[in-house]
């Protein structure tokens, strides 16, 4: 990490949600000999503020893709254990347009005695 710059983990609490992903990215991996801040120093951090880290390069590519693949992950294990409901305002989080998540979602089992319409 070239440097370390973050606001408050409350900071983005408040003004988002008690629930939210924060995954801190130590970038300029590849600049190593000029670290400014310690793999355990931001690693440290990053378990006592309750963040996800990943150092990245953005030059070389590393991490950067692993960082979103990860943080996406993390949102859809909270989603899954009940921990934010993308269907409440203020969770943080949202399905995209209502039309295509109408689409997405499994159908509903109809009522007994009813068929859907074969059109």
């Amino acid at each position: 990490l070239i440097s370390f710059h973050i606001y408050s983990k409350l900071d983005a609490r408040m003004l988002a949600s008690q629930n939210i992903v924060i995954i801190l990215c130590g970038n300029k991996k590849d600049l190593d000999a000029d670290r400014e801040v310690t793999f355990l120093e931001a690693s440290r951090f990053a378990q006592e503020n309750e963040l996800m880290f990943l150092e990245t390069s953005a030059l070389t590519g590393e991490n950067v893709e692993e960082a979103f693949v990860q943080c996406a992950r993390k949102i859809l294990n909270k989603i899954e254990s009940g921990e934010l409901d993308p269907e409440r305002m203020g969770s943080g989080i949202q399905y995209g347009d209502a039309a295509l998540r109408q689409l997405r979602s499994p159908r509903r089992a109809q009522p007994q005695g009813t068929q859907e319409c074969g059109c």
